[in-house]
């Protein structure tokens, strides 16, 4: 455990899983020096759009899924838009100052009513070289969590910011391209953070750094080749098994949980988080060598709103 809480930076990449490519090498390095596992989701609801599976799925991320479904009904009355506001992520953790970025007005929608400040990127970050467009927006985005010229301020700083990137924002004719676009963006923001964070300095030990990669719309297909379950291996032992853990809510079993097709996590603090045995930034190796294993995603943000000092510890 640190001796000061720490400020997040949460780089998702929505429905990107699956365009993970050997060549990205910053994140691969990500995931040789953190700290690897999946979150489980629920399975979709029948006939959900893509826009709403893109909030859906954010909601559950942030435990707010219940906020999610009280804010899509169209007949909202007085006392349920009250109960959306009570639940703001401030309310629910300590006073907790977060920001979001991104490109889908839904999601922009739903992250102010959680209390979100919405930001645009391309307003913090200057004309400048294309080439150089990555670190600046890295230095900026590390600038909105207090930390400047490897100095951290103590005041006027974001405690979180999520980014979220991809999916939803392509054109059918050009979906290839722009996957391309935004796998190679990640990445390289990825390297340009961890130049800032070098271990040793002052960010590197209050930078908590989570890349979280989903695998979007899913396909029975994708059931079998990205499958967390042990429940179909040595099924005929299936019954004296005991639960996995992220099939519990405490001591009673989830309704509802997706074996297949988890987000992809990687994380990395210096000196705070553990390291594993995991080299690359894939399902595969996340499963052979990941420690942290699998956890509902609904736990995500509790456990990293712990490291900020929002929040008391969660499970082990």
């Amino acid at each position: 455990m640190a001796d000061k809480p720490s400020r997040a930076l949460v780089l998702f990449g929505d429905g990107l899983a699956r365009f993970v490519h050997p060549s990205h090498l910053h994140l691969h390095s990500l995931a040789a020096d953190g700290f690897c596992g999946f979150l489980s989701l629920p399975n979709s609801p029948p006939s959900e759009s893509e826009d709403e599976r893109i909030v859906r799925e954010f909601a559950v991320l942030l435990d707010a899924y219940e906020t999610y479904l009280t804010t899509s009904k169209q007949d909202a009355d007085e006392n349920s838009q009250r109960s959306s506001i009570k639940h703001s992520l401030s309310d629910r953790f300590m006073g907790m100052k977060a920001a979001l970025l991104t490109k889908n007005s839904s999601l922009k929608s739903f992250g102010a009513k959680l209390g979100f400040s919405v930001l645009q990127l391309d307003e913090l970050v200057k004309a400048c070289n294309a080439d150089l467009q990555v670190n600046v927006e890295a230095l900026e985005l590390l600038k909105l969590l207090g930390f400047q010229e490897g100095k951290v301020a103590d005041t006027n700083h974001l405690d979180i910011i999520f980014y979220h990137i991809g999916a939803g924002e392509s054109v059918e004719s050009n979906e290839q391209k722009v996957i391309a676009a935004d796998m190679e963006y990640v990445n390289s923001l990825v390297g340009g953070i961890m130049c800032q964070a070098q271990p040793g300095s002052d960010i590197s030990s209050r930078l908590h750094l989570s890349v979280v990669m989903s695998y979007g719309n899913v396909s029975m297909y994708d059931s079998s080749k990205f499958s967390v379950s042990k429940s179909g291996e040595n099924s005929h032992l299936s019954t004296l098994l005991p639960s996995q853990s992220y099939t519990m809510k405490g001591e009673i079993p989830r309704e509802d949980v997706r074996h297949h097709c988890p987000m992809l996590i990687a994380q990395w603090q210096h000196a705070v988080t553990r390291k594993d045995n995991a080299e690359k930034f894939s399902f595969n190796d996340f499963k052979e060598h990941g420690g942290n294993l699998t956890i509902p995603a609904d736990r995500f943000l509790h456990e990293i709103a712990f490291k900020l000092w929002k929040a008391p510890k969660y499970g082990a």
